[in-house]
């Protein structure tokens, strides 16, 4: 058994040919080099050793290019990108208990209550009783539905300008990887 993080060699798939890493800010001229911002003028960039190898590290990286671009173009709406796949879950689910929620979010109640009751407060949200009079639901209220539309807007607008360094097979893929790194073994 090796400790190395070498990626694995695999037989030829016919594919195209892995494009280079995005970095956060990186335009497509930029994609492929290697830190090039942290170094100032004249200066060599830093070397960053095993960390292009590391999944966790490319994948921080396309996290920060991802959410530095959802703040610019969905941030003026004054939402944050959890706060956004909480409205949509529940658009999608009306009347979805709590406690469902938080375990759709990996959140415990005690962060869940207190970004539902801030949702509630700016009237995008209603909890209503459950079946059983234990739970409540969660429904979007008019106002919430709305403000979810102008939101989705945006939000396809950033998943196209994210996603147009890929073609449509990729982006499929990339979708298909991430989801299963996220299954819990």
């Amino acid at each position: 058994m090796s400790n190395s993080f070498e990626p694995k060699q695999s037989a030829p798939t016919g594919r195209s040919p892995v494009r280079p890493p995005l970095r956060p800010g990186a335009g497509p001229r930029q994609a492929g080099r290697q830190n090039a911002a942290a170094a100032p003028r004249g200066e060599e960039p830093i070397r960053q050793g095993l960390l292009p190898e590391l999944l966790g590290y490319q994948l921080r990286l396309a996290q920060v290019a991802v959410f530095r671009d959802f703040g610019r173009t969905v941030g003026p709406l004054g939402i944050s990108p959890g706060r956004v796949g909480m409205l949509l879950l529940v658009e999608a689910n009306p009347g979805i208990a709590q406690s469902r929620l938080a375990a759709a979010v990996n959140l415990d109640r005690s962060t869940m209550v207190p970004v539902l009751d801030a949702l509630e407060a700016t009237g995008w949200l209603e909890r209503r009783p459950g079946p059983d009079r234990r739970t409540k639901g969660l429904w979007l209220t008019g106002s919430g539905k709305r403000f979810l539309a102008r939101i989705k807007t945006r939000v396809r607008e950033h998943e196209m300008r994210i996603a147009a360094r890929l073609s449509e097979a990729e982006r499929r893929e990339l979708i298909r990887l991430l989801a299963a790194l996220q299954d819990e073994a």
